[in-house]
């Protein structure tokens, strides 16, 4: 098991928001904050195809480098764990065409006070002591 927060993603340009599960992924290391995204999402959002201000970035992954776009500043995110929310941070978005999940990078995480407790889904708040569960994995297939 992982941890997985609820998202509410928000796309200023197009005017469109979903909310989704998104696993946060310390192993997703980025200089800004990011939130990775499969095409299907982005095309919800009104990021795909991709916008002119979009470009192709090589990343490294477990399967090897991979080529994705990113686009800066695209998103703002808001966390939502049933008694509050936290947020918005505004990222950048990396639009991928094989991963099916969300992914928070690391930066984002930290942006948005998510503390890993335990990586069998046990997390926190940044501020508080209160024990949260994972959400169930979310697929954009």
């Amino acid at each position: 098991m992982a941890v997985r927060v609820k998202l509410r993603v928000r796309c200023p340009r197009s005017g469109r928001e979903a909310v989704t599960a998104a696993l946060v992924n310390s192993g997703f290391e980025a200089e800004t904050p990011q939130l990775l995204v499969p095409r299907r999402l982005a095309a919800e959002l009104g990021l795909w195809p991709p916008p002119d201000d979009a470009y192709l970035v090589e990343v490294g992954t477990a399967g090897g480098p991979v080529r994705n776009y990113l686009v800066p500043g695209a998103a703002e995110v808001l966390v939502e764990a049933g008694d509050r929310a936290v947020g918005p941070v505004r990222c950048d978005v990396m639009i991928s065409a094989l991963e099916y999940e969300v992914l928070i990078s690391d930066r984002l995480g930290g942006e948005l006070g998510i503390v890993i407790l335990d990586l069998r889904g046990k997390w926190r708040f940044s501020d508080e002591d209160r024990v949260r569960e994972t959400e169930a994995p979310q697929y954009w297939y």
